[in-house]
C-alpha cells in the first residue's frame, strides 16, 4: 500500500509541473517581452502591458505567490474596472485573441512561458470574448495545454489582466 501511496504522489508531482517538447527553444518569446521590475511585463510587439500573476496572487520574491481567485465572468470584468496595480489603471480582462498570444504552444501544464508568467495555473482564464451564438458564455484560454473553449458565464475561472501600454 506504501508503495502505491508514493507512486500516486510520484505522478501527481510529475503532473504539475510543466513538460515542453525536447526541441523546445525557451528564448522564443524572452525577446518580445521587457519586465518592468515591478510585477508587469511589456509586450513590446503587441504594446501590451500585462499582470505577471493570476488576480489573486502576489509578486514578491520574483515570483507569483498565494492563490489565485476564481471568479464568475462578471465579477472578472467587475474587478478589473478600476483596478490599479504597479501604480497603473487601465487594466481589463483581455480579450481572446490578446491572451491567446501568451501561450506557448510547445508546453503544457502550463502552456505559457514560465519565466515571465510563473505560477500560473494550468486551468482554463477569462477572455473579455461573449460567445456569439449563446450570451450565457464567453471563451477561455485553457493554460493545461493552449485550447480555448466556451464557458457558462457563471462558472468560476482564473483571470490575468492587461493593459494596452502607455
Amino acid at each position: 500500500m506504501k508503495v502505491l501511496c508514493l507512486f500516486c504522489l510520484f505522478i501527481s508531482y510529475v503532473a504539475s509541473s510543466q513538460t515542453c517538447l525536447p526541441d523546445y527553444d525557451a528564448s522564443l518569446k524572452i525577446d518580445e517581452f521587457v519586465d518592468n521590475a515591478d510585477g508587469t511585463v511589456t509586450d513590446a510587439s503587441l504594446g501590451l502591458v500585462w499582470m505577471r500573476c493570476s488576480l489573486g496572487q502576489t509578486w514578491e520574491n520574483e515570483t507569483c505567490s498565494g492563490n489565485a481567485h476564481e471568479l464568475t465572468w462578471q465579477q472578472a470584468l467587475q474587478a478589473a474596472h478600476g483596478y490599479e496595480y504597479a501604480g497603473q489603471l487601465g487594466w481589463r480582462v483581455p480579450n481572446m485573441k490578446e491572451l491567446a498570444s501568451l501561450t506557448e504552444r510547445a508546453c503544457v501544464r502550463p502552456a505559457i512561458n514560465e519565466l515571465f508568467f510563473p505560477n500560473t495555473y494550468s486551468d482554463d482564464y477569462w477572455t473579455s470574448t461573449p460567445s456569439i451564438a449563446d450570451p450565457k458564455r464567453a471563451w477561455v484560454i485553457a493554460f493545461f495545454n493552449s485550447s480555448n473553449s466556451l464557458k457558462d458565464k457563471n462558472l468560476f475561472v482564473f483571470t490575468r489582466l492587461v493593459k494596452t501600454a502607455d
